[in-house]
């Protein structure tokens, strides 16, 4: 941990992410000198506890990073077209949770498990872009098997829960289930098919190829970090009826073969990493038991006997820490320790 202080801005701090980021920099015992909690002008003047002090949120504007040295952006993308580089000419280094810089090539995406060298380049643009959290929970995962084994293809599924699309859809199951556990007709409003009790193979818009913006981010950020664009990535995204936690079904082509037995024993010693798999004891990662912490759990570790060098994975992790707050202020750790 760095020995200097901070000054930290979070902008949307009245979101769900940004509630997490307030509460990571606390848990995580980030040097905060000063914290600024910024929003939009209707949340301005909300109240927000950090280390046992109630402090006021302040609206986002250009002018809002003046002497900060770190802001934590979770407020969509538009937001941080407009505000990021203002932050950026102010001095301040902004760690940017939306999809708006993840695909430029002068602006590093980073998973600290996996690429903290990477961080360095914040200096081209003064901004850091945090992966989208499926990709996340998998790079972590898979980094291991790829240093060691190389990695040819990877072909996912993912369970999403609804907290990926914020507090609305969280509120919209939870009404959805009230309502059919009550008999009566449950309203649909944030997702174009009803969400209790189902599965929709639909996640954020569809493209002119046939998958969604989601199915390609999990595409183009998974080789962007493992920098290794010759890895073949197919996906396919799923919205599940689970409030927190983001589970993934990885099939993983490696170059060098690798057995179950090997691929159990890297994973149990991968930073960020923790292996519950023993399904003889119906042990192996929930996304209820994920919720709420920060490591990424992998399970149900197997050969694929189809191929000769295929293995199969179960990856879940809370998609609101480690798929976005936690590693937001482990970004800004390697950050202030290295390079500030």
């Amino acid at each position: 941990m760095s020995a200097k202080s901070f000054n930290v801005a979070v902008a949307g701090a009245t979101g769900a992410v940004g509630n997490q980021m307030i509460a990571c920099l606390e848990e995580m015992q980030f040097p905060v000198k000063n914290i600024r909690l910024l929003a939009s002008s209707r949340s301005a003047g909300r109240r927000l506890r950090f280390r046992g002090e109630m402090v006021a949120v302040e609206e986002l504007t250009a002018d809002s990073f003046a002497g900060m040295d770190i802001a934590l952006f979770s407020a969509g993308g538009t937001t941080s077209q407009t505000f990021a580089p203002a932050a950026a000419r102010a001095g301040c280094v902004v760690i940017d949770n939306s999809s708006a810089w993840r695909m430029d090539p002068q602006v590093p995406l980073v998973v600290p498990e996996v690429n903290p060298h990477a961080v360095a380049d914040y200096r081209h643009k003064g901004i850091i872009a945090n992966p989208n959290c499926s990709t996340i929970q998998m790079v972590v995962a898979l980094n291991p098997i790829h240093r060691r084994f190389g990695i040819r293809r990877i072909v996912v599924s993912t369970y999403q829960s609804v907290s990926g699309t914020g507090k609305k859809a969280i509120d919209e199951l939870f009404n959805q289930t009230r309502a059919m556990i009550n008999f009566l007709e449950a309203e649909t409003r944030v997702y174009p098919h009803r969400i209790a009790f189902n599965c929709l193979p639909h996640i954020d818009a569809f493209l002119a190829n046939g998958y969604t913006k989601e199915e390609m981010k999990m595409v183009n950020e998974t080789r962007k970090i493992l920098e290794a664009p010759e890895i073949g990535v197919t996906a396919t995204t799923v919205r599940v009826p689970v409030f927190f936690g983001h589970s993934e079904a990885v099939n993983v082509e490696t170059i060098a073969h690798a057995s179950a037995e090997q691929v159990r024993a890297l994973l149990s010693d991968a930073p960020g990493v923790t292996v519950v798999d023993d399904p003889a004891n119906n042990r192996y990662p929930l996304a209820i038991e994920a919720a709420g912490r920060d490591s990424t759990f992998v399970g149900r570790i197997r050969q694929d006997d189809s191929i000769p060098n295929g293995i199969n994975l179960w990856i879940v992790a809370d998609n609101i820490r480690k798929g976005a707050a936690t590693n937001a202020v482990q970004i800004a750790q390697v950050l202030a320790d290295r390079h500030l």
